[in-house]
């Protein structure tokens, strides 16, 4: 019996040390790492630059507005294009509600069933760029939103015969 009692502590005794290595293991190991990977976020910048992060501006006649773009396919193929130079697009009125006009490009779409509302910008067809001013259900591809303009100063904006269009990119 004396025997059995004699392993069994020497197991127990086993299991405890190896149970306090592997603690103390892992208290090192945090304690190392811990500085080396802090060494690794200082040398990253805060905010990596890259084609995603292109700016674009949007000017309506003489008028600069802001633009909340959305981040996909097609808004980064406008950037693409504004890069090169700037995007200008004649554009007219239609159904007393939104500004429409061909951009020159196909841009990659993902049309879907959308209620737009004033101040939205839709590519239409894959190559038309169209502005409301109203409200509208059509398939489209969100390009994004103009955010600085009321409704109502969209519509002065907007409801007549023609404007231009120009987006730039920096």
């Amino acid at each position: 019996m004396s025997r059995i009692i004699k392993y069994a502590v020497s197991v127990i005794l086993l299991l405890m040390l190896s149970f306090a290595l592997a603690a103390c293991g892992q208290e090192e190991s945090t304690t190392v790492d811990a500085p080396a990977d802090a060494e690794v976020q200082a040398e990253q910048p805060a905010e990596p630059k890259d084609e995603e992060e292109i700016t674009m501006n949007m000017t309506i006649n003489d008028t600069k507005v802001t633009v909340e773009w959305e981040n996909n396919a097609s808004v980064r193929a406008l950037a693409e294009l504004a890069k090169k130079g700037p995007v200008t697009i004649q554009m007219n009125a239609y159904g007393g509600f939104e500004q429409v006009g061909s951009i020159g490009e196909t841009l990659p779409s993902s049309d879907t069933n959308i209620r737009t509302k004033a101040g939205d910008i839709m590519l239409y067809t894959s190559d038309h760029m169209v502005i409301f001013y109203g409200s509208n259900s059509w398939a489209y591809t969100r390009l994004g939103r103009i955010t600085d303009k009321s409704a109502s100063e969209l519509r002065d904006l907007l409801s007549g015969k023609g404007v231009t269009v120009t987006v730039t990119a920096e």
